[in-house]
């Protein structure tokens, strides 16, 4: 069993991909998640810390093994059924980032930077370079960043010569340029 793979389930608890999932407050566990990683992101690692053991106390793991009356099917539960979904689910997400904060580093955790939007991720790039919840988010930054320069390049010379025109005759003969 991978514990850190149940960070994951945080990522997809504060995201709101969860249907059943309640709505995040701050006082919620979603929200108490989402200030986790708000904290971490904005480089404040002992208050992330410190929200993470707090979600930890206030959640426990208590790990049980079922198979759910399908013999033979054994897997294990982390959190305690009778404590409610909410519970079971902040119960999970926070094991799994804590596990996840102890392999990766408290770094690892973010908050998209593509503008408009505060979902959160995982870094598990090998660099620790990530800046964004997904490739849509890091594609549209990207676009918009680069129609920004040719705004900003086109605004302080409107008369530049375009690169076809740049190129000599002798240059076009010999392939070069192209």
């Amino acid at each position: 069993m991978e514990l850190a793979s149940y960070a994951a389930h945080a990522v997809r608890l504060v995201n709101g991909e969860d249907a059943a999932a309640p709505a995040a407050s701050a006082s919620s566990p979603r929200g108490r998640l989402r200030a986790v990683f708000e904290a971490a992101a904005d480089g404040r690692a002992e208050e992330a810390a410190a929200r993470l053991n707090t979600l930890l106390r206030d959640f426990p793991v208590t790990p049980q093994l079922t198979d759910h009356r399908s013999p033979g099917a054994w897997h294990l539960h982390l959190a305690d059924p009778a404590a409610g979904r909410s519970a079971q689910e902040a119960a999970v997400a926070a094991m799994g980032l804590a596990v996840f904060v102890t392999e990766r580093g408290i770094g690892r955790l973010g908050v998209c930077a593509a503008a408009g939007c505060r979902d959160v991720y995982l870094d598990t790039s090998s660099n620790g370079s990530r800046r964004y919840c997904s490739d849509r988010c890091a594609t549209r930054a990207n676009v918009a960043a680069y129609r920004a320069r040719r705004r900003s390049a086109s605004a302080s010379s409107p008369s530049a010569p375009s690169d076809s025109a740049s190129i000599s005759p002798a240059d076009s003969r010999e392939g070069r340029g192209q």
